[in-house]
């Protein structure tokens, strides 16, 4: 048995404001708060929970680069999912047509699995998947 076997997991996300942010997760995306500490911890960290996902949003002192590194929401019904956050107003990146995948608005399709790319209010990178053994 490893040390981190039956371990939770979160998602540290920065932020630059941390008001917006939850905003986005709570009531754009449907996130349910966990907590939000009072006093001065509350001014920069809350955590929401998102499916079975939990995540830390933290505002850093120093704005930290990220490359290739986002978070990924794997769903059974991408095109569903992706229409009702439209509707909401989540705003998709257009999906990139390569010689592999096929594109159908923001949804690139390839052997593997649907994908589509969006940002939350602070620039961080979320990816909605849904791999083909579930795919129709």
């Amino acid at each position: 048995m490893s040390s981190l076997e039956g371990a939770s997991y979160a998602t540290v996300l920065p932020v630059r404001k941390l008001d917006r942010a939850l905003k986005f997760y709570t009531e754009t995306l449907g996130a349910k708060l966990i907590v939000r500490p009072e006093g001065e911890m509350g001014k920069y960290f809350a955590s929401v929970e998102l499916g079975k996902t939990e995540f830390w949003l933290l505002t850093p002192s120093r704005r930290e680069r990220r490359e290739l590194a986002y978070s990924a929401f794997t769903v059974r019904d991408i095109k569903s999912v992706v229409n009702n956050l439209k509707e909401r107003g989540v705003k998709f990146q257009r999906a990139e047509k390569t010689r592999t995948n096929r594109v159908e608005g923001s949804i690139a399709y390839d052997e593997i699995a649907a994908v589509a790319f969006f940002k939350d209010t602070e620039g961080n990178l979320l990816l909605i998947t849904q791999l083909n053994d579930i795919a129709e």
